[in-house]
C-alpha cells in the first residue's frame, strides 16, 4: 500500500497521515481536509428578549430544525424582527449546509446532524449549529452524504467532549478527511443515492412497521400472562397450600404494629371486608355497612379479596441529612449520572418506590442502593406477609390504567384513590411464590 502524505503550504513541511487515513480509496480520488472545501461561520447566541414566536422578521435555525437532508420551520419557530449586524453575520441562505455542534447527555442523537438549508428565504443561524458552503459549485449533496456517513458520524462523536453537553469542536470537524472523487463521479455518486433513498425509505419504513408490531405482541402478551396471574389461572390451585383466610389476620397484625412505631398512618388500618355470597355475587362491608360491587375478574374460591390500600400503602421515607445520591427517574434508568444531595428522604437498597408525579406515574423501581428518592417518588410500603413479587405483578398489570388516570394538569400525578381502590386477589403465600416464579419464566422465554 502506497503511503499517503500532507504538505502544508504555509511552511512547505510534509507529513505522513497514514495513521489517520481510515480506508483505501479508488486510484483517482483524493482525501482532503474538510475545511479546505467549505466555508464556515458559526451562529450567535440569541437572548429571549431577541426572540418572538409571532413569524415577525427572520426564523431562527436551532438544531431541533436540522431533519434528514433538509431544515425544516416549526410551528412555534423563533424569530428576530430586527436583527443586528453580529446575527446577520451568521445568515443562512439556499445552499447552505448546516451541522448541529452540541447536544445534550440524555439525548445525544442531534450530535452532528447535518442538513441543507433549501428553502429560498433567508433565515438566522443559532449558536452551535455550524453553518458551511463549499468553494465548488456541484458539490454540495456530494458532501452532504459524505458528512453523514457512518465513517464520519462515528469519527466526529468520538472526538466529542463535554459532560452536561456533549460538543463537538470546530478543529475536529474542519480536520476531518473527505474522499473526494473526480467531479462526474461524484455526479453519478449523488445520482445513484439519491435513486436507492426511496427503497431505502420504504424499507425503513416497513421495518419500523414490524418492529412495532413485534412490541405490541410482545407487550400483549405480557399484559395477558400477568391477567392470568392475577385471576388465578396462571398456575393450578394446590390443596394442601391451604387457604388465603389465615394472611388475613397477619396483614392486620403487621399494620397494627406498623402504626404504633409511626411508620403507618392510622388510616392504613380501615380494612374492608370483600367476600362472595351465597348468590355468588361479590359483597363488601366497610363500617358495617354492606354493599354489593363488581370486581374485574372471578377467582378461585381458596383466594381472599383485599382492596391494594390494606396491603400497599405510599409512605414519604425517613427525613435525614448528610450526603447521598439522589435516586430520580433519570438516574434508575441509567439516562443520568449520580447527582449527591445533602439531605432528602431516605430509603434503602432494596426498598421499593414509586412516581406519583409526572407522565409515568405509577412506574415503580427497586432502589439499586441507600440514597434520597427523588421529588417525584413515594416510597412503597408492600406486606411483608405477602410475597412481593406477586404484588409488583399486580400494580404492573394496571400500570397503563394508572398511567392514563393522571390527575392534575401542569403536573399529572397518580391518582392514589384508583390505586389504592384496586381490587386484588390474594393467594396462598406458597401459591403467590409459584405465580411469580412462573411469570419470571415467562418473560425470560418472550426476551
Amino acid at each position: 500500500m502506497s503511503s499517503y502524505y500532507e504538505k502544508f503550504i504555509a511552511t512547505g513541511e510534509v507529513k505522513c497521515i497514514d495513521e489517520e487515513i481510515p480506508f483505501e480509496i479508488p486510484q483517482g480520488w483524493e482525501w482532503c481536509r474538510l475545511g479546505e472545501l467549505i466555508t464556515y461561520q458559526n451562529g450567535y447566541s440569541y437572548t429571549s428578549a431577541e426572540l418572538n414566536k409571532e413569524c415577525k422578521g427572520l426564523p431562527v435555525i436551532k438544531s431541533g430544525n436540522l431533519m434528514t437532508y433538509e431544515v425544516v420551520l416549526k410551528p412555534n419557530n423563533d424569530y428576530v424582527e430586527s436583527p443586528s449586524d453580529k446575527m446577520l453575520a451568521s445568515l443562512i441562505r439556499k445552499g447552505d449546509m448546516l451541522m448541529c455542534l452540541s447536544s445534550q447527555s440524555d439525548n445525544p442523537e442531534p450530535l452532528g446532524k447535518t442538513a441543507i438549508y433549501r428553502n429560498d428565504n433567508y433565515a438566522l443561524l443559532n449558536q452551535r449549529v455550524l453553518k458551511m458552503r463549499p468553494h465548488l459549485d456541484g458539490i454540495l449533496d456530494y458532501l452532504y452524504y459524505v458528512i453523514n456517513s457512518e465513517y464520519f458520524h462515528y469519527t466526529v462523536s468520538h472526538q466529542s467532549g463535554g459532560s452536561a453537553q456533549a460538543n463537538l469542536k470546530l478543529g475536529h470537524v474542519l480536520s476531518m478527511l473527505v474522499p473526494i472523487a473526480p467531479f462526474e463521479e461524484e455526479l453519478r455518486i449523488v445520482n445513484k443515492i439519491s435513486k436507492l433513498n426511496p427503497f431505502i425509505a420504504h424499507y425503513d419504513f416497513i421495518q419500523q412497521k414490524e418492529s412495532d408490531l413485534n412490541n405490541e405482541i410482545n407487550n400483549k402478551l405480557k399484559k395477558s400472562i400477568l391477567q392470568e396471574a392475577i385471576q388465578g389461572r396462571l398456575v393450578p390451585q394446590m390443596k394442601e397450600e391451604g387457604t388465603a383466610q389465615d394472611l388475613l389476620e397477619q396483614i392486620r397484625q403487621e399494620k397494627l404494629h406498623l402504626v404504633k412505631e409511626g411508620k403507618l398512618k392510622k388510616s392504613a388500618l380501615k380494612d374492608s371486608i370483600i367476600y362472595k355470597g351465597d348468590d355468588n355475587k361479590y359483597y363488601e362491608r366497610i363500617n358495617e355497612q354492606i354493599v354489593e360491587i363488581e370486581l374485574p375478574f372471578e377467582y378461585p374460591n381458596s383466594w381472599v379479596v383485599l382492596r391494594l390500600k390494606d396491603i400497599c400503602q405510599l409512605t414519604d421515607g425517613e427525613k435525614r441529612t448528610g450526603k447521598g445520591i439522589c435516586l430520580d427517574a433519570k438516574y434508575l434508568r441509567g439516562k443520568s449520572s449520580a447527582a449527591v444531595i445533602d439531605k432528602g428522604k431516605f430509603v434503602h437498597a432494596g426498598d421499593n418506590i414509586i412516581l406519583v408525579d409526572g407522565e409515568n406515574s405509577g412506574e415503580v423501581f427497586s432502589v439499586p442502593q441507600d440514597g434520597y428518592m427523588g421529588s417525584t417518588f413515594k416510597q412503597l410500603w408492600l406486606s411483608s406477609v405477602m410475597w412481593k413479587p406477586y404484588i409488583l405483578a399486580f400494580i404492573l398489570f394496571y400500570k397503563e390504567e394508572l398511567k392514563n388516570s393522571k390527575r392534575g394538569a401542569a403536573i399529572p400525578h397518580l391518582n392514589k384513590e384508583l390505586f389504592y381502590n384496586l381490587p386484588i386477589g390474594i393467594p396462598p403465600f406458597a401459591e403467590q411464590q409459584r405465580i411469580a416464579e412462573r411469570i419470571t419464566e415467562l418473560s425470560q422465554l418472550l426476551k
